[in-house]
């Protein structure tokens, strides 16, 4: 089974370049993400997909399925609401961190 990172990423990785481009912007602004800290744009201006997955989980820990979702709905992507329908935002793994 995929860990949430392992989705996470795949998710990402069917977004478009310009796509992925709004989705960080997305995740920069302040009080985008309803409740949530937005990320510095220095920390994902130059970060490709992976780098971006690690930043999420930095920052958003438990939550990041969720912050992924809102993100998602915000650049008209729910398309892509299936990839993460089936994981929940409970971390898997001993750490969390998988």
């Amino acid at each position: 089974m995929a860990t949430h990172k392992e989705v996470l990423l795949q998710t990402l990785e069917d977004l478009g370049g310009d796509d992925f481009k709004k989705f960080k912007w997305i995740l920069c602004q302040k009080g985008a993400m309803e409740g949530f800290p937005s990320i510095p744009t220095s920390r994902l201006e130059n970060a490709d997909r992976l780098d971006t997955v690690d930043q999420m989980f930095q920052t958003y820990s438990t939550n990041t399925v969720k912050v992924t979702k809102m993100a998602l709905v915000k650049i008209d992507k729910n398309d892509l609401l299936k990839n993460l329908k089936d994981i929940t935002s409970e971390p898997t793994g001993k750490s969390g961190k998988d």
